[in-house]
């Protein structure tokens, strides 16, 4: 390579130095991801707020939950409060007096909140937006279902839908994202303990872990993000060793749609190939043939290799193919007890884990059962 190919120009070092600048300029945005209520993401933002402020930093609180627990309350102790504004009809984020404060770090609980007309910005993550470009840091909370993009995925899952939103490009400019992984049980005895006495705790738990995750993958996705910009940034090139090859494996019941999204994404990112494989059944119901066809259509409009497997055993013939088409991380659904995976002992899913030297095997979430009625 020549000196000329491996120095930037004049205006591209200006470039960098101007987003070097602007990004130095800018307040850092963390934020605190539940995949359900009752995690405890408003109590882990405002735990780490208190010990911000131990540490001597300049902390104030820009709005909290109406109806927040005592034990997320407590740790307001010591902490100056900003109250809402109220001039406007009902409460909301008081950014002007936040600005003229201008404290290292504002927390506020709740991102996704409609603001009452008159103001400056319709929603609040513009008022964090705003907060962020005047260069307050901001930490604050959101639960998945208030993500935009991923609401219908969520109400396929939950059976209802939230009306305020959150773009996820808006959180995919975190500095920051963690997601608040409390165990599913631990939502559960929660929710039993509180207004949901009685409730399905089975179904329950598989809408959990099927929540758990969309946020894990989402916050891991904004990480991603967070990679690319540094690097763009800093004007590195994205170099890849060697290419992504995905193999996602759909049955009917498999929750083909993210899986083959994040199939495609992945493969995308590391300029890689996606390949999406059904291993062939007999005496397919009418409903199951009919999910499965949707299936291989998503995979034809995503622009993936599509094939039908035939064998005496799945995981054989899944790791043949594997090596045969130098397949680098392979996606499957979780198995279960009746249906497809009752033909095979033991259980293929874990087989395959066991079975797979050099692959990265990524089990998803089976799509919720839809009952007509």
């Amino acid at each position: 390579m020549t000196d000329d190919k491996r120095r930037p120009s004049p205006e591209e070092l200006l470039r960098r130095v101007e987003a070097e600048e602007s990004h130095d300029k800018r307040g850092r945005l963390k934020i605190f991801l539940g995949y359900a209520s009752g995690v405890g993401k408003s109590f882990r933002m405002f735990d780490e707020g208190r010990r911000r402020k131990l540490r001597g930093q300049d902390v104030v609180v820009g709005a909290v939950q109406p109806d927040s627990e005592q034990e997320v309350t407590r740790l307001l102790d010591g902490l100056e409060v900003i109250p809402l504004r109220s001039d406007l009809g009902s409460p909301c984020l008081d950014v002007p007096a936040i600005v003229r404060r201008r404290p290292e770090v504002c927390l506020i609980d709740g991102l996704a909140y409609r603001n009452p007309d008159g103001g400056d910005n319709a929603e609040r993550w513009q008022d964090v937006e705003q907060l962020l470009s005047a260069g307050v840091s901001v930490i604050t909370t959101i639960n998945l279902q208030y993500v935009r993009e991923k609401q219908e995925e969520v109400e396929r899952i939950r059976g209802k839908r939230v009306g305020d939103s959150v773009p996820e490009a808006f959180l995919r400019t975190a500095d920051d994202i963690e997601v608040v992984d409390a165990p599913p049980e631990y939502c559960i005895h929660r929710a039993q303990t509180g207004a949901f006495v009685g409730v399905d705790t089975l179904a329950m738990e598989r809408q959990l872990s099927a929540l758990r995750e969309i946020a894990l993958l989402l916050a891991a996705e904004v990480v991603e993000a967070q990679l690319d910009e540094y690097l763009k940034r800093h004007g590195i090139e994205h170099t890849y060793g060697a290419q992504e090859r995905v193999l996602v494996c759909v049955t009917p019941r498999s929750n083909a749609e993210l899986m083959i999204a994040r199939g495609r994404r992945q493969a995308d990112r590391f300029h890689g190939d996606l390949f999406v494989v059904y291993f062939e059944q007999d005496k397919l119901s009418q409903e199951d043939r009919a999910a499965l066809d949707r299936h291989l259509q998503l995979a034809r409009q995503a622009n993936s290799h599509v094939e039908v497997l035939r064998g005496d055993d799945f995981v054989t013939t899944i790791l043949r193919f594997g090596e045969e088409h130098g397949i680098t991380q392979v996606f499957v659904g979780h198995s279960q007890r009746t249906g497809f995976w009752q033909r095979f002992r033991p259980n293929p899913v874990e087989r395959l884990i066991a079975e797979s030297q050099g692959l990265d095997v990524r089990v998803f979430p089976n799509a919720p059962v839809r009952r007509e009625g």
